[in-house]
């Protein structure tokens, strides 16, 4: 589904992504870790066009992203929820999930309605503006704008950043339910444990490039890999 190859990117003189392969595959989900400040989001921002390779390939199912504006991207099937939520403060709960709305040509799409099935507090929330929110709320507002796109992968940068654990709970139950219908998901994610509790196949990035893929159960009994590169030791796997 996702094909990307060899990508270099910068930030005006600052080198971030230095060669970085890897791919999703239709109905999985993936997931990229590592410390901060390794080019975690710098790949999904390159991914949508927002910081745009100036070498390599991404192919989405056969069509080449690079080169393309973030627009005509989202249009290709890619919902982006990104870090930190930027939702819109102003406009209420409805109008934030409205304007984002496409069918995608679903023949089950996702719509007002089945979002507030899945997410109960937000059709509770309908009429609040969008800073009125908690900040669990908002999260879940900017999943559910994103599955208003009906995209074919959805990208989450950060999901469970800045939440309370039982929040990070109820995140974790969408995306399990996502999973579930055949989603294919690219997680971004600090938390380890709750990263491999969905993941069918995860990477870790260092320094821009991938330094490791394998299985969730690989990577948790390797230690050597989880304690270089992740900081995570045997009480948070």
């Amino acid at each position: 589904m996702l094909e990307i190859n060899d990508i270099h990117t910068w930030y005006g003189d600052s080198y971030v992504l230095q060669g970085v392969d890897m791919e999703v595959r239709d109905g999985t989900v993936i997931a990229l870790l590592g410390r901060n400040g390794m080019g975690k989001t710098t790949t999904v921002r390159s991914i949508m066009g927002l910081t745009p390779p100036r070498k390599g390939s991404i192919k989405f199912n056969g069509t080449e992203l690079v080169g393309l504006s973030p627009n005509r991207i989202a249009r290709t099937g890619i919902g982006l929820v990104p870090q930190g939520r930027m939702i819109f403060p102003s406009l209420s709960v409805t109008e934030n999930l409205t304007m984002a709305a496409r069918t995608g040509g679903k023949d089950d799409p996702w719509t007002l309605e089945k979002v507030y099935e899945t997410f109960p507090r937000l059709k509770e929330r309908t009429r609040n503006k969008g800073n009125l929110l908690s900040g669990g709320e908002q999260q879940m507002l900017t999943i559910a704008r994103a599955l208003m796109t009906n995209p074919d992968l959805i990208m989450l940068d950060e999901p469970s950043e800045g939440l309370a654990p039982i929040v990070v709970q109820e995140v974790y139950r969408i995306i399990e339910r996502l999973k579930a219908a055949g989603q294919s998901i690219l997680l971004v994610e600090q938390d380890f444990g709750m990263a491999m509790s969905v993941a069918d196949y995860a990477y870790i990035m260092s320094k821009g490039s991938i330094v490791y893929g394998s299985e969730p159960k690989d990577l948790i009994d390797n230690e050597a890999v989880k304690s270089k590169h992740l900081g995570v030791g045997d009480d948070e796997a």
